[in-house]
């Protein structure tokens, strides 16, 4: 596949090129140039990145990170069984636990959920970073979900991690998940009160969270000028729109979600939601032609006098 010559493979991560040094120099140049292109295609064109992942695999498949930028291509184009043998080889290379919870949400992509869950509550959990804890908790509360077990899901993303009022990069999306359950569980006001606090958290837009937020509000966005009320020979180049007034959260405070209980107990405890006072709109002021003759007869009068 081809190549951009600015593509160089020096763009890719320290660790990543280290492993590459057991290769033969213009070999390992090769390899890095793929996975770059893997890099940098993974999110808008999948199925490229696979293509440049399956060239890397074929040049080096004893390098651990070759096998784990495949096994995320395959992840990226839904195809769980590849991405998760890719995982487990990466994993076996180098015994490290971080692919767990991707490998776990491979389980949930196979339809197969309850491993999902065995894997949630294995030993390898406990050895996970923080953000991978969080992964890991995201990815069993899905499971939940898959099974139908809305209030589980419910109960298994109520962590330390949501009650926190500072924003880590897991934030917006466990603050997104937990209001998603709480609307399937039909918890609406928890759910709107949620979807704001991920909107506060979403700084880069990674969530749709402003507009399920958006979607709850009841906004809906109408053309001004309709039918024959439209100037045709004086179009706007930007259409004017009218929007029902939208009801902006309170700033964020100290969440306190609901306590974590235990599966058995009763999942109906909820957080306390705080009020949000909607804007009222403003009506519109219209002058009709009566109006103006009205003023014209009071002027005319005025100078008879």
């Amino acid at each position: 596949m081809p190549i951009p010559d600015d593509v160089t493979g020096d763009e890719i991560d320290q660790d990543v090129r280290q492993e590459l040094q057991s290769l033969p120099k213009g070999l390992a140049e090769d390899v890095a140039r793929n996975l770059v292109m893997v890099a940098k295609l993974i999110d808008e064109d999948p199925e490229g990145a696979y293509g440049y992942s399956k060239v890397a695999l074929r040049l080096a498949s004893r390098v651990a990170a070759v096998r784990e930028a495949a096994g995320f291509a395959a992840y990226a184009n839904q195809k769980f069984s590849e991405a998760l043998s890719e995982f487990r080889a990466a994993r076996r290379m180098t015994g490290s636990v971080e692919l767990w919870p991707v490998m776990a949400d491979c389980e949930r992509g196979l339809g197969r959920p309850e491993k999902t869950l065995d894997m949630a509550g294995a030993p390898e959990v406990h050895k996970l970073d923080k953000a991978g804890q969080v992964e890991m908790r995201l990815v069993a509360a899905g499971a939940r979900r898959d099974m139908g077990q809305v209030d589980a899901a419910i109960v298994t993303l109520q962590s330390p991690e949501l009650a926190s009022s500072s924003v880590q990069p897991w934030t917006a999306r466990l603050r997104y998940a937990y209001a998603d359950a709480l609307l399937a569980a039909e918890r609406a006001d928890e759910a709107r009160e949620w979807f704001a606090k991920a909107v506060e958290a979403d700084k880069d837009g990674s969530t749709d969270a402003s507009d399920r937020l958006a979607e709850l509000d009841g906004v809906e966005f109408v053309d001004a000028l309709t039918g024959d009320e439209a100037e045709p020979d004086h179009e706007a180049p930007h259409p004017v729109r009218e929007a029902e007034p939208v009801r902006h959260a309170e700033p964020d405070r100290d969440v306190q979600p609901t306590r974590a209980v235990e599966p058995d107990e009763d999942p109906a405890v909820r957080p306390a939601a705080e009020a949000v006072e909607p804007i009222e709109p403003v009506e519109d002021i219209a002058v009709t032609e009566h109006d103006i003759e009205r003023d014209v007869e009071r002027d005319i009068e005025r100078d008879e006098d």
